[in-house]
């Protein structure tokens, strides 16, 4: 057998570089580039391997390695799943640092692959600069953080152990239901040891990823569910837009008249002024999609986990007689809720289930249905209108958006995260690219932001990225900003200054909570708690000291010439919007389950208990099971 001498990083490296992904005959390379801060664990290891070979993997030096994570993730979710970045980092801080970006991957099903420096596998310097120490677990490490928020986990102790780890790792990242963070610790010896690799071992492989259809007894079970419903709803999630249904949504909706609801992972399947998207369900849904939602007597769940947004924490769907069915490649998910369990793709699952709903038949819903339909877009639309609207006064957050939406186009991609942003984009921004809405909502991370806009100016370099980022998640990450600057990428940061954490100080306020440790203020030394003055941060000068273009803006008139100034620039440009942090975008039927002390010293803590307490007979923890015995 031909073999080649290569040390275990070296032979990484060369594996990494033949790896590719191929989906409907359209093939990527599955791991385009190697993010990273280099340390003691791995810069003469890794570090040499990636030095040697430029050629091969590409090399990008974040500024922190949890933002490095996050750029992957969006690379990952922009390329649909179909590509990713891996992520380096060394032994020690390195490596827990990214344990938040690995918990996001993973509850978002995204592809990364982590390989984090450990000890030193041979344990004789121990402990090495970095090392934790246990007194029972000889063999523990900070990177064993890592096993339940992976997907796959492997330590590296022997080189040969590559030949087998390597191909599970690449299965999982391509697998469209196991996929999350792979994880791969290499301790920083073994990364130099030299091992006689298999020259076969580097050859061009192909990971084809599935594309499963439903079982036909399954699809007969929903045929008879469909027919028999007289309100049924689509709930449209990021499964849809992973396996490219667009299409085969717009036309099974348009074919039989049934309604889109939309979740923040699903945004952008259809087009918003689809007739019949009706906006999104759920605790942050819009008016017309929980109205529907409300007396729906069949939900079509199309790729979504149904998450507590989605349901408004199980209190989104009224109808004594509603059944669910599951369109999902995991049957973790088909099952929610009772569901009838459609085990497939999207795509697949969507295209065979409109085939036998033709062939039996079904005329679709009702007349009088498609009128209310309608009816109720109609309404929901005219409320976007007139909260987006720009007005003369101080700018709203709504405005804000409106004004963005205006100023870029319905194709532009728009990015955001945590706070109060999401629930208002969701509401509120209008898109027509399917891959123009990109919110990381499933494990809502603050600081995911300006890293986003990183990785998809990464994959998509044509793309046009409008970063949407309040300031305090942008205090607590936004040093991607210098490696953007230092790649020559382009992309706008609309920064909404509204002094503090305001979407969770609004929450504490709705549980009948005062005001407290939630805004960007001194401490007061008359009380003592954090009352004082708003503590003044001058943002575009902060992010100019990086590299970027500012702006600033108060009013509507503005914020609309600072981005049409941005939006003709090049590079990152950073615009700095002044808001109301009072004016803020109202609930429409939707709930979240947040509880109230039972018991408190404040009079309107124990109010608020009251009002909880009847929205909680809502509530339907259990509901009737699509197959009945």
């Amino acid at each position: 057998m031909k073999t080649e001498r290569l040390t275990t990083a070296q032979a990484l490296v060369r594996f990494l570089s033949a790896q590719f992904a191929e989906q409907d005959g359209r093939r990527e390379r599955l791991v385009q580039g190697v993010l990273g801060i280099f340390g003691h664990g791995q810069v003469a290891g890794l570090g040499v391997a990636l030095a040697e070979r430029p050629d091969l993997l590409r090399y990008y030096r974040v500024q922190n390695e949890q933002a490095g994570v996050h750029t992957a993730i969006a690379f990952a979710k922009h390329k649909r799943r179909r590509a990713t970045l891996a992520v380096t980092s060394s032994i020690g801080p390195g490596a827990s640092n990214m344990l938040t970006g690995a918990a996001a991957a993973t509850v978002n099903r995204l592809p990364v692959l982590l390989l984090p420096s450990d000890y030193f596998a041979n344990r004789i310097p121990d402990p090495v600069l970095q090392q934790l120490e246990h007194p029972t677990l000889h063999d523990a490490s900070v990177n064993d953080a890592f096993r339940p928020l992976s997907r796959f986990f492997t330590r590296i102790s022997r080189p040969e152990q590559l030949l087998d780890a390597l191909p599970h790792a690449m299965r999982v990242l391509t697998d469209p239901v196991e996929t999350g963070a792979v994880v791969i610790s290499l301790p920083e010896d073994v990364q130099a040891e030299a091992f006689d690799w298999p020259a076969e071992f580097f050859a061009p492989r192909l990971w084809r990823i599935r594309r499963p259809p439903p079982e036909p007894a399954a699809l007969e079970r929903a045929v008879r569910l469909i027919k028999e419903s007289k309100r049924p709803l689509i709930v449209a999630g990021g499964g849809v837009r992973y396996s490219e249904a667009e299409e085969a949504l717009a036309r099974f909706a348009e074919a039989f008249g049934i309604p889109v609801a939309e979740s923040q992972a699903g945004k952008g399947a259809l087009p918003t002024d689809h007739p019949w998207n009706v906006g999104p369900v759920g605790a942050n849904g819009g008016l017309a999609a929980n109205v529907l939602a409300r007396e729906a007597d069949l939900v079509l769940a199309v790729g979504t986990r149904l998450g507590d947004f989605v349901t408004a924490s199980k209190t989104a769907f009224q109808n004594p007689k509603v059944r669910f069915v599951g369109i999902n490649v995991a049957p973790f998910d088909a099952a929610k809720l009772g569901g009838l369990m459609l085990v497939a793709d999207a795509r697949a699952g969507l295209s065979a289930l409109m085939e036998v709903l033709e062939r039996a038949g079904y005329p679709g819903t009702e007349p009088a249905y498609r009128e209310e339909v309608a009816r109720e877009k109609a309404k929901w639309e005219a409320e976007v209108s007139r909260l987006t609207a720009p007005g003369e006064g101080p700018l709203s957050q709504a405005q804000v958006i409106g004004v963005a939406n205006r100023v870029y186009s319905e194709e532009a991609v728009v990015i955001s995260a945590a706070g109060s942003l999401p629930g208002d984009l969701l509401k509120l921004w209008r898109t027509r690219n399917p891959l123009g809405y990109h919110l990381e909502y499933g494990y809502s991370t603050m600081g995911y932001e300006v890293a986003a806009g990183l990785g998809v100016a990464l994959a998509d370099p044509g793309a046009e990225v409008l970063v949407m980022v309040g300031d305090g998640s942008y205090l607590m990450m936004n040093s991607e900003i210098v490696t953007a600057v230092a790649e020559g990428l382009s992309f706008t940061i609309l920064l909404i200054e509204n002094q503090g954490f305001q979407s969770i100080h609004g929450l504490q306020r709705s549980v009948g909570s005062p005001s407290f440790g939630n805004e960007r203020r001194f401490r007061n030394p008359e009380t003592g708690l954090l009352d004082g003055p708003v503590v003044p941060v001058d943002f575009a000068a902060h992010a100019a000291s990086m590299g970027a273009k500012t702006w600033r803006a108060k009013t509507a008139a503005e914020l609309e010439a600072a981005l049409r100034e941005a939006r003709k620039a090049s590079g990152v440009r950073l615009v700095v919007a002044e808001v109301d942090p009072e004016a803020r975008v109202p609930s429409f039927e939707g709930w979240w389950d947040v509880p109230v002390p039972e018991t408190s010293a404040f009079e309107s803590v124990n109010e608020a208990r009251k009002a909880y307490q009847e929205a909680r007979r809502r509530q339907r923890p259990v509901f009737p099971p699509a197959e009945e015995a």
